[in-house]
């Protein structure tokens, strides 16, 4: 448990730095031990498209992903915690998503940041729609039951 620690949650439309976000969320601190960071990038998708476009409500974005934070604070001791998502258009190989959880072992990192990235995929209210190079309407993407599955594993698991 991660009592006191409240996590770093930010919705923005610019581009992150890794090194500094982890940087920011280390600096100071000799309790930690490990370091675990996920960042999403757009995909090509064989060259067809031009960008992702990722559209949300801000208030509700950014209260459903503190609140799947606060659920990993409690599952796992976790020294620090930061989530990053962008919104607008997203050109292939730029950054979507950054998770990171530092603690003082592996394991609770490891886990924290994975169960993160489960959530965010299947429950964080943002809609993707895809921008082709060819001009052609790309069309909203749906859904992957795949990612509401790998979210429904952290149901029966318990806190470290």
């Amino acid at each position: 448990m991660s009592a006191g620690l409240v996590p770093t949650v930010r919705v923005q439309r610019q581009d992150f730095d890794v090194a500094a976000e982890i940087a920011e969320l280390t600096r100071g601190r000799t309790d930690i031990g490990a370091v675990v960071t996920f960042s999403g990038l757009c995909r090509d998708e064989q060259g067809a498209l031009s960008a992702l476009e990722l559209e949300h409500y801000p208030a509700m974005a950014e209260a459903e992903i503190g609140r799947i934070a606060a659920q990993a604070l409690e599952r796992w001791s976790l020294q620090g915690l930061a989530v990053i998502h962008r919104h607008g258009k997203i050109a292939p190989g730029e950054n979507i998503v950054l998770v990171v959880a530092a603690s003082a072992h592996r394991q609770a990192a490891f886990e924290a940041a994975n169960f993160l990235m489960d959530y965010l995929k299947s429950r964080a209210p943002f809609w993707k729609k895809e921008h082709r190079v060819d001009g052609a309407e790309g069309g909203w993407v749906e859904a992957r039951e795949a990612d509401a599955l790998a979210a429904r594993r952290w149901k029966s698991k318990g806190p470290e």
